[in-house]
């Protein structure tokens, strides 16, 4: 049995390896679209749909920022509003197409420099990778499933 110690270590050991991992990656990928540009793509492609302010929670950035980034976002052809129908004040943002290929893209070079990576290490190595992702993948996913559908931004 793990000790709360050794688990608060492997836990702030784990966070710095995908902290370095996700820099590195984002530093060798052949993108130029700014980071978080591609954050918020993956936000409302994640969500299907997404509001200023609630995209603003998840950045952790102000309301004003957010709709800056968005601005931005639509004036490239990325977002587009649509209407809510619940309420009329509200303008859900939704992914074009174009801001599908722009996130594909993005994922898609993202992913080569993971390969590349990874390209190296014998099958053993690989599969110990995969489980890895995979206990990774579930304890999130049971993480957000104990939060309330309005605290589930990834």
């Amino acid at each position: 049995m793990s000790s709360p110690a050794s688990d608060a270590s492997t836990g702030a050991e784990l966070l710095d390896v995908i902290v370095r991992l996700n820099r590195w990656v984002t530093h060798h990928s052949d993108w130029t679209v700014p980071v978080a540009q591609v954050r918020v793509l993956a936000q409302i492609d994640d969500w299907g749909e997404a509001r200023t302010s609630d995209l603003a929670r998840a950045e952790r950035c102000s309301q004003p920022t957010m709709t800056t980034r968005l601005q931005q976002l639509e004036a490239l052809g990325w977002v587009a509003r649509a209407r809510d129908r619940q309420d009329a004040r509200a303008t859900p943002l939704t992914l074009t197409d174009a801001g599908r290929a722009v996130l594909a893209d993005a994922r898609s070079a993202r992913t080569r420099v993971i390969d590349t990576l990874m390209a190296p290490m014998d099958a053993p190595r690989r599969q110990r990778l995969q489980a890895a992702t995979r206990a990774l993948r579930e304890l999130l996913d049971a993480a957000y499933n104990q939060l309330p559908p309005t605290r589930r931004s990834p």
